[in-house]
């Protein structure tokens, strides 16, 4: 009959904190839909129009490493759906126009405000994920 180990190994499964400020689910959710450093809010949490910075230079926290990637525009199509949508209902009950009228009103409506709200809606999600810690780790490129 096998002997069975005295001793079972166990993983670490303490939590370590991150080497930057972690501040409040809301609170790193409107940094980033101001645009700023969701965990400092001193940062510009953007290099370019949808380019996320590598990191914060003030605090250090790894903003590049947080991979929003689809979230955002699914986000912000939902947001404009919910706008335009009604619209055109609305619309279209009291008013009638011909449809040439409404391509001339809504198309470019939906696309300004998918142009205004995209940023935003992706500061917003990088807060979120790197508030719960969904950040890539160094190697996973």
């Amino acid at each position: 009959m096998p002997v069975l180990p005295t001793h079972v190994w166990t993983p670490d499964r303490a939590a370590r904190p991150p080497a930057w400020p972690v501040p409040p689910v809301a609170v790193a959710m409107l940094r980033g839909l101001r645009n700023q450093c969701p965990a400092c809010g001193q940062g510009h949490i953007f290099q370019g129009f949808l380019k996320v910075r590598g990191e914060c230079p003030h605090c250090s926290a790894p903003l590049g490493r947080v991979r929003a990637d689809d979230v955002p525009p699914y986000f912000t199509i939902m947001i404009v759906g919910h706008i335009v949508v009604p619209l055109m209902l609305l619309v279209e009950r009291q008013w009638a126009p011909p449809l040439w009228l409404h391509a001339a009103i809504f198309l470019p409506l939906t696309l300004f405000l998918c142009l205004a709200l995209l940023r935003p809606v992706k500061g917003a999600t990088v807060g979120l994920m790197l508030r719960l810690g969904m950040v890539r780790a160094v190697g996973d490129d």
